[in-house]
């Protein structure tokens, strides 16, 4: 059976890899961008482990505002990125190429809010679909989409992927669950859509 050939990294991008490497290092703390090969390896692919290909670099931000200086730093030079949830994706939704940085969400886990009167949790991205659950199990509450990967799958991933599962049939798939979102866009603008409740002002863009 023939593959499908990954698309051809960007040479000009490749050449510029220190530039682009010592900028992100500028606006972020050591700890957070990965950059030695044999590192970078880790991320060469998701659960569709047919294609790999290790990125230029990797970047495992903490906070919103560490995802807004990452994507600010790779909108001005030009370098693409590849969000990365868990990777447990089996359609190569975050497979990288040689010329891109992998922006991972595994270390943005905290819960932010729970509020059990309006049934609405508020979690980071990297939180995992079943922790969503575990949270709010002990009050006789649930999270409703359920993937079979829900172990070990991240919320980021849920939403890019509009996850479902067993409980969709009765309580929708993700997008049905979702009231709002904070959001960096490709340039590092913040936004939030939605909010804490079903009928927040502006227009329904989740």
């Amino acid at each position: 059976m023939a593959t499908i050939p990954m698309p051809a990294p960007n040479q000009n991008i490749l050449d510029r890899r220190t530039k682009i490497i010592s900028s992100l290092l500028s606006v972020l703390p050591l700890d957070v961008v990965i950059y030695d090969v044999s590192e970078t390896l880790a991320y060469d692919c998701d659960a569709l482990s047919a294609y790999r290909c290790s990125p230029l670099a990797v970047v495992l931000p903490r906070t919103t505002e560490e995802v807004s200086a990452a994507l600010k730093v790779c909108h001005e030079l030009g370098v693409p990125v590849v969000a990365r949830g868990a990777g447990t994706s089996l359609a190569g939704g975050s497979l990288p190429t040689a010329d891109s940085v992998v922006l991972g969400t595994s270390r943005l886990n905290r819960t932010l809010e729970i509020d059990l009167e309006n049934r609405f949790i508020a979690v980071q991205s990297g939180v995992t679909n079943l922790s969503v659950t575990g949270a709010v199990e002990g009050d006789g509450f649930f999270y409703a989409p359920d993937p079979s990967s829900q172990l070990a799958c991240a919320i980021a991933g849920n939403i890019a992927m509009n996850s479902g599962g067993a409980h969709c049939l009765k309580y929708g798939v993700t997008t049905n669950n979702l009231l709002g979102v904070t959001l960096v866009l490709a340039d590092g603008e913040i936004i939030k859509l939605g909010g804490a409740h079903m009928d927040s002002s502006g227009y329904d863009l989740l």
